[in-house]
């Protein structure tokens, strides 16, 4: 479950949810009229969840079968078991095996690079990450680099450095709340726009300065924190969408976004309403989560 940015319950009508105004340079970012199909995946950050076998899993699913559903589902992962461990070959080789045409992983970066070192002396550790990630092929979506809460702008020389070593394109999120000084952000969205990188747009209650409205490039990830089905939650979806919809028509090409909720149960059916609401705004035709009838829901019981 993401922590960051949580407020309790009670306190979630007190927040102003409404997103704010597009950052002047996504214009500089964007053509100003729409790419083509816009390519939206979505996913949630985790596969392997008990409470969805009956709902979107079926009873009959096997150990080890998990992830073979999931890709039937969704169309992206975010794959947080990377943050804390880098998979063998193994591994690599049994993801590539249940993902599904036209599925991406979008691998986080080893907690031991971004928190615990800082980016400093990770050469080696980084090596073997991207070395895994690459070996994804076709499965590799947008791997994203989240910062710790302490790495500050004042470390900020480090991140470019470490970009400019990476052998792919990644998404940054930052935490700090130094970051989103107006002069430091504009010079981080323009340094991170010269490089070809972009900006992990985190939407969560407690730090609204995190859900920036900021594009490096044509492609957007969104984090979604959604409280458990509380009726803000489709309210800000509602507003997300026409969002979407005028990056859309300005040029947007690509949009991973990932659905997190407190109590991963209801994580699928907050998925479901952001894809219909998706569908029926932008008219597309994303596939939505397929869940078992009800009554074969209730069997159990």
């Amino acid at each position: 479950m993401m922590r960051f940015g949580v407020v309790p319950r009670e306190e979630l009508d007190k927040v102003d949810f409404s997103l704010p105004a597009d950052h002047p340079a996504n214009d500089d970012v964007l053509s100003g009229t729409p790419a083509g199909d816009l390519q939206i995946l979505t996913g949630c950050p985790s596969w392997k969840e008990d409470s969805w076998v009956g709902k979107i899993y079926p009873y009959s699913m096997k150990e080890g079968e998990a992830l073979e559903h999931y890709t039937r589902q969704f169309n992206t992962l975010e794959l947080n078991v990377t943050h804390y461990a880098i998979p063998t070959d193994a591994t690599i080789a049994a993801w590539r095996e249940a993902a599904t045409p036209g599925f991406t992983y979008c691998p986080k970066f080893p907690q031991i690079i971004s928190h615990k070192l800082e980016l400093l002396n990770s050469e080696d550790i980084t090596r073997d990450f991207c070395g895994q990630m690459l070996k994804l092929g076709e499965y590799l979506g947008m791997p994203f680099l989240q910062m710790g809460p302490g790495f500050n702008p004042q470390k900020g020389k480090s991140l470019l450095q470490y970009l400019d070593r990476l052998p792919f394109t990644v998404a940054v999120e930052l935490r700090h709340p130094g970051w989103f000084e107006p002069k430091i952000w504009n010079r981080t969205c323009e340094v991170l726009r010269e490089r070809g990188h972009g900006l992990v747009i985190t939407d969560v209650p407690g730090r609204r300065d995190a859900a920036h409205m900021s594009l490096t490039m044509p492609t957007a990830m969104i984090r979604f924190l959604g409280n458990d089905l509380h009726p803000t939650d489709y309210t800000r979806a509602d507003e997300w969408v026409q969002r979407i919809r005028v990056w859309r028509d300005k040029g947007l090409e690509k949009l991973y976004l990932f659905i997190h909720c407190h109590s991963t149960i209801d994580a699928p059916e907050l998925a479901r309403y952001w894809i219909e609401q998706l569908n029926d705004t932008l008219k597309m035709r994303l596939k939505l989560p397929v869940f078992l009838p009800k009554n074969d829901q209730l069997s159990m019981f």
